[in-house]
């Protein structure tokens, strides 16, 4: 009862981990990269990207700069100012399930044993996030600016 509990839960969470839309893939098996975004005022939003393993914290956060360049373009606007980064290593990607039977004989005895578990193993997964501010026209000159057309076109060329 307890393990059909367990099994419900963790495909619970992996659907609703399903609920992020995946949009784009990195170099690696199973190195997804998913975003989020929130929207906190017009204009202002906060983005974040997790990744798998295998991804470096360098390619996960220009996904997210990536992701910040194309939103800015979506809203009719030409740059965005990065206010706040932050990069953390999260729960491991994939949940691993286990089953087991196993016999045994002793002298005129005969055992059997069987067992379960699941987990959360493989290795943890990395997210990278930023909130930006957008703006239309010349780009403000100062650290943590950034040209949206300049950047989207820069890393689509090195991302793929």
């Amino acid at each position: 009862m307890t393990y059909r509990l367990l099994a419900i839960l963790g495909l619970a969470a992996s659907l609703a981990a399903c609920e992020t839309t995946t949009a784009y893939r990195a170099a690696g098996p199973d190195s997804r990269i998913g975003y989020s975004e929130q929207r906190i005022e017009p204009g202002r939003y906060r983005v974040s990207f997790q990744a798998g393993s295998g991804v470096s914290g360098a390619m996960v956060s220009d996904y997210a700069l990536l992701r910040a360049a194309e939103l800015t373009l979506s809203e009719g606007s030409d740059w965005f100012q990065v206010l706040d980064r932050f990069t953390e290593a999260g729960a491991p990607t994939s949940p691993r399930f286990s089953f087991g039977v196993g016999t045994g004989s002793y002298g005129r005895g005969v055992g059997v044993g069987v067992g379960g578990s699941t987990g959360f193993g493989g290795e943890p997964s990395l997210r990278a996030g930023l909130e930006m501010v957008m703006g239309k026209g010349v780009k403000p000159q100062g650290r943590d600016y950034y040209d949206a057309h300049d950047v989207a076109r820069t890393l689509h060329e090195r991302l793929g």
